[in-house]
């Protein structure tokens, strides 16, 4: 009989246990689930801007968390090319599979779908480089386009044309707009972009031509008074699928994220124009 006591204290005991534990599914709270990963590979220079449409995919899908891998453009070929390669797996080894790619311009993402490294017809262009003039944002009056500093005595620094993509495409848009000669002993050569803000900074140069972006992340200490948006081929930047995607729809659903309204608001916020056609 006393046995048969103990054994009735520790039933209702070990139930109300169970109760406790199931209380949690009653109310829909239920044991936490871990967010899903979901990898971008791109290009280091692209970091800003991805920041902004991770944080900006996360807040539309909670479940969900995006980890940007940054590498340079043969890097991420020669990570892509390795991992679907292996014989263990299609895997990125530390932060598991690639879902997207991202590179810094499209030369690559045509190559990658030549050798059948992203999925063909999962390319969406979705931001492009813009040229602007900066001015030092202490400086209260400014010109405000190139017709403006022609007419003035303003000297425009602006990066070498044979050292970097800024260079090449600030070197056709004067040439094309006719600006290269009206601004003739006044331009400040640097050797990039870096360079520009360095000289306008300085006082060596009053006006400067960089890219958007790059105005952006000096927001504190330099001030956009134009964009330049005609005379030269602007470098677009797209995302495909990776061809072993481990989540295709959720994939698909980041693709299309990119056209909305709010990535677009948030690609000019961080300096880069959209494309008139974002997608293809």
């Amino acid at each position: 009989m006393k046995r048969q006591g103990r054994m009735n204290h520790v039933v209702p005991a070990f139930v109300c246990v169970a109760l406790l534990l199931a209380v949690p599914d009653w109310f829909g709270v239920g044991p936490a689930r871990a967010a899903e990963s979901f990898v971008i590979a791109a290009s280091p220079s692209l970091k800003g801007l991805l920041e902004r449409l991770g944080s900006g995919f996360e807040d539309a899908h909670p479940e969900v968390r995006v980890k940007l891998y940054f590498d340079s453009g043969l890097g991420l070929r020669q990570t892509i090319a390795g991992m679907q390669n292996s014989l263990v797996g299609q895997y990125f080894v530390g932060s598991g599979p690639i879902n997207l790619v991202a590179p810094g311009g499209d030369e690559l993402i045509a190559r990658l779908q030549g050798k059948y490294y992203v999925l063909p017809g999962t390319t969406r262009s979705y931001a492009m480089d813009q040229l602007v003039l900066v001015v030092p944002e202490s400086l209260v009056e400014a010109p405000e386009s190139l017709e403006a500093i022609a007419q003035g005595r303003a000297r425009l620094a602006i990066a070498e044309r044979t050292r970097t993509r800024l260079g090449e495409q600030t070197a056709d848009m004067l040439r094309a707009s006719g600006m290269g000669e009206a601004l003739k002993g006044r331009l400040d050569l640097a050797t990039d972009g870096r360079g520009v803000i360095d000289h306008v900074l300085s006082g060596q140069a009053d006006v400067g031509i960089i890219f958007g972006d790059q105005a952006v992340e000096q927001q504190q200490r330099l001030r956009v008074v134009g964009v330049i948006n005609k005379g030269y081929q602007p470098t677009v930047h797209s995302m495909a699928m990776e061809r072993y995607c481990p989540n295709r729809r959720l994939c698909e659903e980041f693709l299309t994220y990119l056209q909305t309204a709010e990535a677009q608001r948030l690609v000019r916020q961080a300096g880069y124009a959209v494309p008139t056609m974002s997608g293809r």
